[in-house]
């Protein structure tokens, strides 16, 4: 099966086509990453390739609770044990580079940070926080130009020190409404200036996160994920959405990155991402696509066979089942996961399935 393949992505190569999707898993306490993260990121080192959940590259891009940081030495550290002990293994790792814009709280938040997104335009609902519980989204600040620059050089450090610490890569999260997505969808991008209004002004931050990270590190190392067509933190479906992304896509392209990691939500509820958009990608951004969402290793043989993508992602069939290729090789039955502690502290529901 092609699934089982190797795969050349860049100058790496992976040893079969099976990514580890990225998963927020809220186990890092001070947002240092830990020994039983070490344990969960080894325990998958089978997977050709391994996203880690969301990290910030900066204080002001946490967001969550307990989400890790690349922004402290403490924290480098932390996840330096984590690639050696996917690297033992001969497996592959890079960190996804998360900053979460205005789906935040100040609870979840150290002091002098501050909240920041395109527009002052809050989100709808409440955000879990670990000291108040359930609690309304607050309305960011809408960034400056200064704050801009100096986000997107938050990513260049964070990319930095990634490598730092024994990243084979990064991923820049431009997906699922965060601050990446939170420019490029109008929902939350209400600019009338370079950064708003036009497609070209709203990519325009994400490309340019994306050519400065791959400056520093190399576009070889470099990914982005994407999902369009989603509605995850107010995300809305727009008129130009197909142009968006393609046009997306071709910026992207020229910068040679990595890869393009495209999620499709539409088994958790959300549109699916049409045929059309998902073909205007992979034709403007000529590199190669992870395809990821609701797979089972069926659809995802039959994505590779019939060229949609060159590598597969699968996340709660690999939080549930950390010896996943060895059961999609041999058909044995997966776990369930529980959905219950997908977020709690711990090591229950972490690194204890069987």
């Amino acid at each position: 099966m092609k699934i089982f393949s190797k795969y050349n992505l860049g100058k790496l190569e992976l040893k079969n086509r099976i990514v580890m999707a990225p998963m927020t898993r809220s186990r890092a306490t001070d947002n240092i990453p830990n020994d039983i993260m070490v344990k969960y990121y080894k325990q998958r080192a089978d997977a050709g390739l391994i996203i880690t959940e969301g990290t910030a590259p900066s204080a002001n891009g946490v967001g969550y609770p307990r989400i890790p940081g690349i922004y402290k030495d403490n924290q480098i550290r932390g996840w330096k044990k984590i690639t050696d002990a996917v690297h033992s293994k001969e497996g592959k790792i890079f960190l996804q580079l998360m900053h979460t814009g205005r789906v935040s709280h100040p609870e979840n938040m150290k002091p002098g940070t501050k909240i920041i997104a395109p527009s002052a335009i809050a989100m709808s609902g409440e955000m879990y926080t670990d000291t108040k519980g359930l609690q309304p989204y607050p309305v960011p600040q809408e960034m400056t130009l200064q704050d801009i620059e100096k986000a997107q050089n938050e990513f260049v450090q964070g990319a930095k020190n990634a490598i730092e610490a024994g990243f084979d890569g990064v991923e820049v999260h431009g997906a699922n409404g965060y601050l990446l997505d939170q420019f490029i969808n109008p929902a939350s991008n209400h600019r009338n200036d370079g950064y708003g209004n036009s497609i070209q002004n709203r990519c325009r931050f994400a490309i340019e996160v994306a050519q400065k990270v791959a400056d520093a590190i190399s576009a070889e190392k470099t990914g982005i994920r994407l999902s369009p067509y989603g509605v995850f933190n107010d995300m809305i479906i727009f008129d130009d959405i197909e142009q968006t992304y393609e046009y997306l896509a071709g910026g992207l392209g020229k910068i040679k990155l990595a890869y393009i990691h495209i999620v499709d939500h539409s088994s958790m509820g959300s549109p699916e991402v049409p045929e059309s958009v998902l073909s205007k990608i992979r034709k403007a951004f000529g590199g190669t696509i992870i395809a990821s969402g609701g797979l089972d290793k069926e659809k995802a043989e039959k994505i590779l066979e019939e060229k949609k993508a060159d590598l597969v992602a699968f996340g709660r069939a690999f939080l549930s089942n950390p010896d996943l290729v060895n059961k999609m090789k041999n058909d044995l039955p997966l776990n369930e996961p529980d959905y219950d502690t997908f977020y709690t502290p711990g090591e229950k529901g972490y690194i204890d399935y069987p």
